[in-house]
């Protein structure tokens, strides 16, 4: 349903002449065939609530949407002020822009969403295209807080303890792993960037 809806916009019902978003939609048929299942499986919503795939799941759902909807609004309301203090240094040192690509992620929680808003800005300010494809990576700094859903979920499921979260929260599991791949991918794309072009 989810391919069929994406395929087609016409099937998606529309509100004030616009058409429902894909996220929305996503949601939407996922929790409907969730209560499908319950009511056609008969499954009992107490077992099925005190489990530890549950409670998971819960706390990451809140996570994802409480503080990546703050802070994409967050940097909505202040887009101008950030960006405009900052241009002449991007000009100057383009990789320095994998820094806000960084920090944003970790607030929006969503590469698309990062890639998408900041994307445009970095072609405003002149950053060459093949410099932002290098760049890339440096969207995926959502790892960095402990509370993004799949990371949630991997310390909630880990019965050995292995996969924690620190003493001072930023110092779990994902983090020097994260960023060696971020850097790692960085400088690879630069280094071939570099050779080829």
């Amino acid at each position: 349903m989810v391919l069929l809806f994406g395929s087609f916009p016409a099937l998606r019902p529309s509100f004030h002449g616009e058409v429902l978003g894909m996220n929305a939609t996503i949601e939407m048929v996922m929790m409907s065939v969730a209560a499908l299942i319950l009511l056609v499986g008969k499954a009992d919503v107490r077992k099925a609530a005190g489990g530890n795939v549950f409670g998971s799941g819960m706390n990451a759902m809140v996570s994802i949407f409480g503080v990546a909807w703050m802070g994409s609004t967050f940097f909505k309301g202040n887009c101008d002020v950030i960006l405009g203090s900052i241009q002449g240094v991007f000009t100057a040192w383009p990789v320095l822009f994998a820094i806000p690509l960084f920090l944003f992620s970790i607030m929006l929680f969503s590469q698309a969403a990062t890639a998408r808003t900041l994307f445009p800005v970095g072609l405003a300010m002149g950053i060459p295209p093949l410099v932002l494809l290098a760049l890339f990576p440096a969207v995926n700094g959502y790892f960095f807080l402990p509370n993004y859903p799949t990371e949630v979920a991997a310390i909630g499921f880990d019965r050995t303890g292995t996969t924690r979260i620190g003493r001072y929260v930023i110092n779990h599991s994902f983090q020097l792993a994260g960023f060696i791949t971020t850097f790692v991918s960085i400088g690879v794309s630069y280094l071939m960037i570099a050779v080829l072009y």
